[in-house]
């Protein structure tokens, strides 16, 4: 799919218009439904190999923050052939516990796949938690940013961050 054909089927499967309260608590006239399209075959696969292009030498390890990080991380997954990991939003408090599902190691390099970035909050928190358990985020890379302070506070936190497309790349204006 070419770049051009992505972004006309985000847009035509995922951009809404209406009153909107985002995660950030941040009142919006649109909303762009990432479930809408990482749950289409063949947008997830795209993404899945655009997010690949991000990978560099050193990475070991894709990650997703939940819940829409994580068919991300799994299409990048299955484009590079590099395992992936699950960062929850809070422990469970069931079975193990786990912050992190499935295997990471002290001194992994990862990169930590996001859906849409507004003010970068819940990919810093999961970037922290991949730092404190001793890897190190290589890259943080989202599928569309919002331009609402995702990129500001993401590199303020001491993370690179990139993303596949904007909302201009979309043609929305605010």
């Amino acid at each position: 799919m070419t770049r051009d054909e992505l972004i006309q089927r985000i847009k035509e499967t995922a951009y809404l218009e209406g009153d909107f309260t985002l995660r950030s608590g941040k009142k919006s006239k649109y909303y762009l439904d990432k479930y809408l399209f990482e749950t289409c075959p063949d947008i997830l696969q795209a993404l899945g190999s655009e997010f690949a292009k991000y990978i560099t030498d050193d990475v070991t390890l894709i990650a997703g923050a939940e819940l829409g990080g994580v068919a991300l991380a799994a299409a990048t997954a299955m484009e590079s052939g590099k395992n992936w990991i699950i960062i929850r939003n809070s422990k469970k408090d069931y079975g193990t516990g786990k912050m992190v599902e499935g295997v990471l190691k002290e001194n992994d390099v990862v990169l930590l796949v996001e859906d849409i970035a507004t003010t970068g909050g819940q990919v810093i928190e999961a970037a922290k938690i991949i730092t404190e358990a001793g890897a190190k985020v290589e890259k943080i890379v989202c599928v569309i940013d919002r331009k609402q302070g995702a990129q500001e506070n993401i590199t303020q936190a001491g993370f690179d961050f990139s993303s596949i497309l904007t909302k201009d790349d979309l043609g929305i204006k605010d």
